[in-house]
């Protein structure tokens, strides 16, 4: 029997998701003794369950041995082809898709999925589940069908019919935030292997915090597969590279070695010896040779995978890509597009299925129903593991729990530094790293690194040293300059566990190059932190390859996006206080390298609305003008407006730290800020004026920059530009 805490943190975790997904999800709370209700239809009699009960403390070495005594090899195949087509009947429903892919890989993932891999259907976000990443995501239809068999209420016969329609619960690509069992989403190519690494990197960390000798609560594996066109995309070789640096051993990916990419045959474009790659980077590399129908080759290559524990695995299975098509088997032609009724019915032929479409037979769904009792062993008995681990280990347990669901420590925003404008003057970047060291002592989740400029971006841990091969259990993320897939895996870590809470950070220019992992992190909803210095051209020489411009206006305009620009301690204070807080939505702070001051009036809490005064010298909600600023500009406004109040002038001045948050605000609030009737508005911000007419309105003035920078230093720079306190009076006197 689970004890009431392991029911209440299995529970609890179950809950956040349901909510997360909504009610129409159809996720059954798992039961546990008397405290939860009956909601499997398909729950095996008591005499079945306490046979399952006398074989559980087997079940890692039981799914071993599954490798080496095969399936009846009849099921096998009926089980593999009916993943092909309910793959190729739901993309010709749905007249779109790419059937190739799960024609070709349906033997790998069926082994994984059927022989393998520990899950309970009832609960896709039991903690110590094995993870499966689709990289090549287009092919998600196999990864749908696998679901559906295995019995996740979250893909039903009616969303296999449904799929890539308005509404479903199978897009067109795999989303987290849409399905459960759904790991990460995937799509832009490389993306997914860059997760799995991520996640990977999550499972061996934890181990090694939180295992004892007499007591493992962290143990599982990283499944991922992935195609040419993943392994052509930079990214993936970051990662991979990454990976088998830090010698990740439960990461087995399985690359889909079909010679096939949209325009054609990869001999056109691909010609590397992929093999000889991945050993270079201190991968393990097995050759499956046949994809098609050697089950065996699979088993025996997932089993060696499994010795090999101190670095990663790639099996590389060569597939024929549409296999069983008569007519587009082995082309480009089956890649992304149905096959065709008179195609459809050629295969149907060709692979001997009399079945009519989304007809699963009836012994393929007897053999796979095992797994929902299954899973709920598996996890009645990780609970029950986990009730002794917590008596004999608290406080481990109460961090590790925290990690789990996600909650946060009671009053971890104390930890929070603050400021008076007595306290010195210090870089954003500088003020950061004392932020961020203060919430890496309360928060057990807490980790991250930079991108080779850890030293720059004032990233270090000091209580903490470096997460490498031999000590696992430190924080501190050496990436290397591999920005890219430095965003995507800390998108892996942010989704494994709630309580995970990766940061990463390089030059706020360089994000660049990892546009695509944090657009990722915001569709996905990963709560990554990205720390991102040398924000304007506040930096001086080193000139305009590393001065954004921008970079601020194209992240406020990415949904789910949280873009700050702090203007001194308290206001980074206050954005990492929201960062912490806001898991499903990543946040990005742009610090400066340049000495700001203590600003009067700003504060934590004003931060938390998005946009706040820090000064004003009129009554009843009617200054003379508005001047509006973010980051070491919000002090060149405070200047300017002393300078207009010593002529007789009322204004206020206002922080505009995220404008995302003052979006989320009341009308009446907005109104208290920024009264409608006040028209004489100007804005200050190093950076493109793109997107500031929302805010100062028609009659406004923006002052920024709207051409790329220079190389000089700093104060010359905001002189030649314009970025001073006498081109805010002026404006300002312009509206009067």
């Amino acid at each position: 029997m689970a004890s009431t805490s392991s029911l209440a943190l299995s529970q609890a975790l179950l809950a956040r998701a349901i909510s997360h997904h909504g009610s129409d999800q159809r996720i059954s709370l798992p039961s546990f003794s008397r405290a939860a209700s009956a909601t499997s239809s398909r729950r095996r009699n008591a005499a079945s369950m306490t046979k399952l009960r006398s074989l559980r403390p087997l079940v890692r070495a039981a799914a071993v041995e599954t490798l080496e005594t095969s399936t009846d090899s009849s099921i096998v195949d009926k089980s593999v082809n009916s993943i092909r087509f309910l793959a190729i009947d739901a993309v010709e429903k749905a007249k779109s898709g790419h059937p190739g892919l799960p024609m070709g890989c349906a033997p790998m993932a069926h082994i994984l999925y059927d022989e393998v891999m520990r899950y309970n259907p009832k609960n896709p976000y039991w903690f110590n589940r094995d993870r499966f990443v689709l990289s090549a995501g287009h092919g998600c239809m196999l990864l749908y069908a696998l679901l559906h068999l295995a019995g996740y209420d979250s893909v039903l016969e009616e969303d296999l019919k449904s799929f890539r329609q308005w509404g479903s619960k199978t897009p067109g690509h795999p989303e987290n935030f849409e399905t459960p069992g759904i790991e990460v989403t995937t799509g832009p190519l490389g993306q997914g292997i860059a997760n799995a690494v991520g996640l990977a990197l999550a499972e061996k960390h934890l181990a090694a915090r939180f295992n004892k000798p007499d007591a493992e609560v962290v143990d599982h594996y990283t499944y991922v597969i992935l195609g040419d066109g993943c392994q052509m995309e930079g990214i993936s070789n970051e990662a991979a590279s990454l990976a088998g640096h830090w010698g990740l051993g439960k990461l087995i990916a399985f690359y889909d070695d079909n010679h096939i990419s949209i325009d054609g045959d990869t001999e056109i474009a691909f010609t590397e010896n992929v093999d000889q790659r991945f050993e270079a980077l201190g991968w393990h590399v097995i050759w499956v040779k046949n994809g098609n129908t050697g089950y065996d080759e699979i088993r025996a290559a997932i089993k060696e995978a499994k010795t090999v524990t101190d670095k990663p695995t790639l099996i590389k299975v060569t597939t024929t890509i549409g296999y069983g098509s008569p007519n587009k088997a082995n082309s480009y032609s089956v890649h992304g597009a149905a096959l065709g009724e008179k195609e459809v019915e050629a295969t149907r032929n060709n692979l001997g299925w009399p079945y009519e479409p989304f007809q699963v037979p009836e012994e393929v769904k007897s053999h796979w129903s095992r797994h929902t009792p299954e899973g709920k062993a598996l996890e009645s008995d990780w609970n029950a593991n986990f009730a002794a681990y917590e008596k004999k280990y608290p406080e481990e347990a109460a961090e590790l729990k925290s990690i789990i669901t996600g909650e946060l420590p009671a009053g971890w925003e104390k930890a929070l530094p603050t400021y008076t404008p007595e306290s010195p003057g210090d870089a954003t970047r500088n003020l950061s790293q004392q932020c961020l060291n203060a919430i890496a002592k309360v928060v057990p989740g807490f980790l991250g690194g930079s991108a080779d400029l850890a030293s720059s971006n004032m990233t270090l841990l000091k209580a903490s040293g470096d997460f490498q091969k031999a000590t696992p259990e430190e924080r501190n993320l050496r990436f290397g300059v591999r920005e890219h897939g430095m965003g995507a895996i800390c998108n892996g870590i942010a989704l494994h566990s709630p309580g995970l809470i990766p940061y990463c950070a390089t030059f706020f220019v360089f994000t660049d190059y990892m546009r695509g992992a944090m657009r990722i992190s915001a569709l996905s909803e990963a709560g990554v932190i990205y720390v991102m210095t040398h924000d304007s051209i506040g930096l001086g020489e080193d000139g305009p390859t590393h001065q954004p411009i921008e970079h601020i206006a194209s992240f406020r305009a990415m949904p789910n996006t949280l873009m700050f620009r702090p203007a001194d301690g308290n206001e980074t204070a206050g954005a990492y206080k929201i960062a912490v807080t806001k898991r499903k939505t990543p946040s990005i702070l742009a610090l400066s390298r340049q000495k700001l001051p203590q600003l009067p009036g700003t504060s934590i809490e004003g931060v938390e609305k998005g946009g706040y005064a820090i000064s004003d010298n009129s009554s009843g909600n009617k200054p003379d003008v508005i001047l509006i600023g973010t980051g070491s500009e919000l002090e060149i406004a405070a200047q300017a407006a002393e300078v207009l109040r010593k002529e007789g002038k009322t204004v206020r001045v206002v922080s505009f730290v995220c404008w995302e948050l003052f979006d989320e605000q009341t009308d009446e609030y907005k109104e208290s800020v920024l009264p409608s009737d006040v028209s004489a508005r100007v804005s200050i911000e190093a950076a493109s004026t793109f997107g500031w007419g929302k805010i100062v309105g028609g009659k406004g003035k923006s002052i920024g920059i709207n051409s790329f920078g220079a190389s000089a230093p700093a104060p010359l720079l905001y002189k030649e530009f314009g970025i001073t306190v006498e081109a805010v009076v002026d404006a300002a006197k312009s509206l009067f």
